[in-house]
């Protein structure tokens, strides 16, 4: 069976589909494809008006899938089914900004999560690219894009733990720094242990700012009770979850440090591991309008159930004439 007939294939460390049910995927899809199977890839060029979305697929036991063709996704916008018109499971490079906590509270926990921002920027390919925002009581970006990830390593090595925590305020610039990225595909990975205290920006501020971007944050938070501590009426745990729904991103809250470097590769893997597809929007209104996004996955036969994740919507493109109106 040639490698195009492997329709499901997992990539999660050490885990894999049953061998039989993967045999089964594939003839049962084998019988169904069509010459126009045997294209060449597709190549993305620069188009503005394309809407991209990354999806991560993964199975009832949360392993990635890979191996998905074109026909197996639908994506809706505003209840409105479109057409898919780009589509690509390739590893194409990233441009990250790791966004780490040094406040005092972190002073028991930083040794640990400092090796576990190593272990994901050493699971990253050549081409990708990465700057380091660290933040107390305010955030400042100790360095810049750089695909020498040993840069970053060594500036993690050096930084205290001392002082508040403007996690907000870190996100933000975050997020802006991001926009200088080379590639187009964008991620921010948050590692911290509480509750915002110092930031300018609030949660609000930091959310609409979020849904103006194409970026997908993961985030760790490394602390027991976040619960029970509440900040401008989001607990910590609830703002970090919310950002990484919106965003197509994941949330993490370990029970233990000890978790966070198995935690960090699990996201490095997910990264790699993702579908991107685009269309051209049916609603050609450029008014800078809020547009709600579903995708649905429609498992090949023999497969029983897969989840699919991705942002939850998009800002239209707004013209010059067009007053902005943003949810």
């Amino acid at each position: 069976m040639t490698r195009k007939n492997i329709l499901i294939m997992a990539a999660l460390l050490l885990f894999a589909l049953p061998a039989a049910m993967i045999a089964r995927a594939g003839r049962a899809q084998a019988s169904q494809n069509s010459a126009a199977d045997k294209k060449p890839p597709q190549t993305l060029k620069v188009d503005v008006d394309l809407v991209l979305v990354n999806a991560t697929v993964t199975d009832s036991l949360n392993r990635y899938v890979s191996g998905l063709e074109s026909p197996h996704f639908q994506i809706w916008e505003d209840k409105l089914e479109q057409k898919i018109e780009y589509f690509s499971a390739e590893d194409v490079p990233i441009s990250v900004g790791v966004i780490f906590d040094v406040s005092g509270s972190m002073k028991d926990k930083i040794a640990t999560a400092r090796n576990a921002a190593s272990t994901f920027l050493k699971t990253g390919n050549p081409e990708d690219e990465y700057f380091l925002v660290e933040f107390a009581n305010r955030p400042e970006v100790a360095s810049d894009f750089t695909t020498d990830v040993t840069k970053l390593q060594n500036k993690l090595i050096l930084a205290p733990a001392k002082g508040m925590t403007a996690m907000y305020d870190s996100v933000y610039l975050g997020l802006e720094k991001l926009k200088e990225g080379s590639n187009p595909k964008k991620a921010l990975l948050l590692i911290t242990d509480g509750e915002d205290n110092r930031s300018r920006y609030t949660f609000q501020n930091v959310k609409d700012f979020v849904k103006e971007q194409d970026v997908q944050i993961y985030g760790i938070g490394i602390v027991d009770e976040w619960n029970s501590q509440l900040s401008a009426g989001h607990t910590g745990r609830a703002m970090v979850e919310e950002l990484a729904d919106l965003t197509g991103g994941r949330a993490f809250f370990p029970d233990s440090v000890y978790e966070l470097e198995d935690i960090c590769t699990k996201i490095a893997v997910e990264l790699k591991n993702q579908y991107v597809i685009g269309y051209h929007s049916t609603n050609g209104a450029k008014d800078g309008k809020w547009r709600k996004l579903r995708l649905k996955i429609n498992p090949p036969k023999g497969i029983q159930h897969l989840n699919v994740r991705s942002k939850q919507g998009y800002y239209a493109a707004m013209s010059d004439a067009a007053p902005t109106s943003k949810n």
